[in-house]
């Protein structure tokens, strides 16, 4: 089955204009956090984080879904569900591994841990032949059977010697999986220890010009096929996006944040040049998993605004029975440090309400429908989309459609 990510790198090289957008599900966590990466059960109880099992119970409930481009996991879970449970092999979504664990992310509880305070070194614990085909010494022919896709992630800490090593190592992993016919794509995260600190309003320079040259002298053989960076907001964007399109730069999620921060710096990032988002914690720690990635879609694709989608989602939550993490009112903070710039320019530190409810006290629709009774499309607001959708998306999850 031909799978989404391959139609939209496709069209987003053709058209410079290209509306596509890929999202992607990073459920990798545990080759950083262990235990906790599997996030709170339902009870929310401090003790009690999800066994291994149900955190790869909510991959396969994501990729029946259909709505992400990619699901990004361990080698050891990919074994699983690409390999021995062929999760993928009838879905549009592409199955992907982390290739590497650089030490920053290296994140035990404690107390005590102080990985990520050291600057980081270069490591990398998977094994691409693992990764294709579950053992060393794969085959030609077996190299499809798993996944064959990975995250790569560097991190440069403006020091001579430990970045040099760092681009060496990339080197080497770029070889391997050309030979191995390996496509990955390039996390490049800021410094977490620079030797030499870089000052705030200029690290989305720093770290542009950093991206444009390690990749300057590789073929495209060896390119990733996306970026995966922090978004350092319009500017730094926009640069990147003009310099050559055809890096194809996303953003990544980083920490939980509220409703509010995952749907606005989605729909920022995209609207000033992002092609791609990767959100782990920002899904896993969400109230209901497969509605929060539904209206990540609906944003993604600009079939929804992040004020919108925020309201929705309470209402989705409130129709499950839900009891939300946060409060409709505190939901809507904008806490993320990306996204400050928002509210120096007057717009606020809350969002604004303009959605209705998605169908009136009546059962009548709130949105055009065509003489069969079925939705007009072509004359939908964008808030009457998003209500067309959200009171289907609770009758699919109360089981009556």
């Amino acid at each position: 089955m031909e799978k989404s990510l391959d139609i939209k790198l496709a069209q987003i090289h053709a058209h410079a204009d290209s509306k596509a957008f890929i999202l992607a599900d990073a459920k990798d966590a545990d080759m950083a956090f262990g235990l906790a990466a599997c996030g709170k059960g339902p009870e929310r109880d401090e003790r009690a984080f999800r066994s291994l099992e149900e955190y790869r119970e909510q991959m396969r409930q994501i990729v029946r879904q259909g709505l992400v481009d990619i699901m990004l996991m361990s080698v050891s879970t990919s074994e699983q569900l690409t390999i021995r449970d062929k999760v993928f092999a009838r879905s549009r979504i592409t199955p992907a591994i982390r290739a590497n664990d650089t030490t920053e992310i290296h994140s035990p509880r404690g107390g005590g841990g102080a990985y990520h305070r050291q600057p980081a070194m270069p490591f990398r614990t998977a094994l691409l032949d693992h990764a294709q085909c579950g053992r060393q010494g794969c085959r030609h022919c077996e190299r499809c059977v798993g996944a064959s896709l990975g995250l790569y992630s560097v991190t440069f800490n403006n020091d001579a010697r430990l970045d040099r090593e760092t681009l060496e190592a990339y080197k080497a992993f770029r070889i391997e999986a050309e030979q191995k016919k390996f496509r990955h794509f390039l996390e490049v995260f800021d410094p977490n220890a620079p030797t030499h600190p870089i000052e705030a309003q200029r690290l989305g320079d720093f770290m542009n010009d950093l991206i444009a040259r390690t990749l300057a002298g590789v073929a495209e053989a060896g390119r990733p096929i996306f970026l995966k960076v922090v978004y350092h907001g319009p500017k730094a964007m926009e640069d990147l996006a003009h310099f050559d399109r055809h890096l194809v730069p996303g953003i990544l999620g980083g920490s939980s944040g509220t409703t509010y921060d995952a749907f606005k710096l989605l729909d920022e990032a995209r609207k000033h040049g992002a092609k791609a988002a990767l959100f782990g914690r920002k899904i896993n720690h969400s109230e209901h998993q497969l509605s929060f990635v539904q209206f990540l879609r609906w944003i993604a694709d600009g079939e929804a605004s992040p004020e919108e989608a925020l309201r929705a989602y309470h209402g989705v939550l409130q129709g499950l029975g839900i009891t939300p993490i946060r409060p409709l009112e505190e939901d809507a903070q904008l806490t993320e440090p990306s996204l400050q710039y928002l509210q120096s320019a007057g717009a606020g530190k809350r969002a604004s309400w303009v959605v209705s409810s998605p169908a009136g006290g009546n059962g009548q629709a709130n949105w055009p429908t065509k003489p069969d009774g079925g939705p007009d499309f072509a004359k939908m607001t964008s808030q009457q989309r998003l209500a067309y959708h959200s009171a289907r998306l609770n009758r699919q999850i109360d089981g009556r459609n």
